[in-house]
């Protein structure tokens, strides 16, 4: 398990950041297409400016395997360049994989193996077994989906059952899991209303939690119903980081965007007593 590695860096960073590396070749500086790889040379100049400031990277793997091989090699190179120069950085494979058992252990060798990921995200809507394979690994995280932020999250999610709702009743199913103490989980930032029931029944475990910021969760709001003593959160903010200048500044508006973001956590840390 990874947490060890997490809570030292919150409490030596001053920060619970994760900052998702989605690249999209439409929205990153144009001088940087004229680069051999121009994926890896924006994700290089990202993480050599925000390391300090951040405790995680989440790459949405969808933007890499969109360009095929080329992108398959971007997404290992920028993987290895942050395991090798960066290993205290924990490091996530947004993939929401999930599936049969046999599929769901080649899952779990690719990107816990192969590209050596400390987590990855799963969609357990096939049940434990589609997860139980990436909870075989004890150095490893995963992170199932909880309760997500976009608009569909009412279809399935939200639809109430005699105990509350269905995601309710997935997240009380998987703390009966082998393994179920290496479960992180992702809810979103704009579902604060549900977000302290969550936490009766999670208490302990990591949230991934995306949403603040271009989609409207509000951070100290996420903080103040979601953290425990071992603040137990990470907040992920993807484009309102890496896409702060499209220019050659671009690394360094990075930078302080994700110190402007570092310093707002450090207050709320201090003011709840955590550092």
């Amino acid at each position: 398990m990874e947490e060890l590695k997490i809570i030292n860096q919150i409490k030596s960073k001053k920060s619970f950041l994760c900052i998702g590396l989605d690249v999209d070749l439409n929205k990153i500086p144009k001088f940087l297409l004229k680069q051999e790889d121009p994926i890896f040379s924006f994700n290089k100049s990202i993480i050599d400016s925000t390391n300090k400031h951040c405790i995680a990277y989440k790459l949405n793997i969808a933007f890499y395997e969109a360009f095929g091989v080329k992108g398959w090699k971007s997404l290992e190179k920028t993987i290895n360049y942050i395991n090798e120069h960066h290993p205290e950085i924990f490091t996530i494979a947004d993939a929401k994989r999930g599936d049969i058992g046999n599929t769901s252990k080649m899952y779990a060798k690719s990107f816990f193996e192969e590209l050596n990921f400390d987590s990855i995200t799963v969609n357990p809507y096939m049940g434990k077994d589609s997860v139980e394979p990436f909870l075989e690994y004890q150095d490893k995280n995963t992170i199932m989906l909880g309760l997500t932020s976009n608009q569909g999250s009412k279809d399935l999610q939200l639809l109430k059952t005699n105990e509350g709702y269905v995601f309710m009743e997935l997240i009380k199913s998987s703390k009966t899991w082998t393994n179920s103490k290496n479960l992180m989980y992702v809810i979103g930032a704009t579902k604060t209303e549900y977000i302290e029931e969550v936490r009766k029944i999670i208490p302990n475990n990591f949230l991934l939690i995306p949403g603040v910021g271009a989609q409207g969760g509000d951070l100290n709001e996420v903080c103040k119903k979601s953290m425990n003593s071992n603040i137990g959160i990470i907040i992920n903010s993807s484009r309102g980081i890496i896409y702060s200048s499209n220019d050659v500044d671009f690394a360094e508006a990075a930078k302080n965007q994700s110190i402007s973001i570092q310093k707002q956590m450090e207050q709320i840390l201090i003011q709840s007593n955590l550092v």
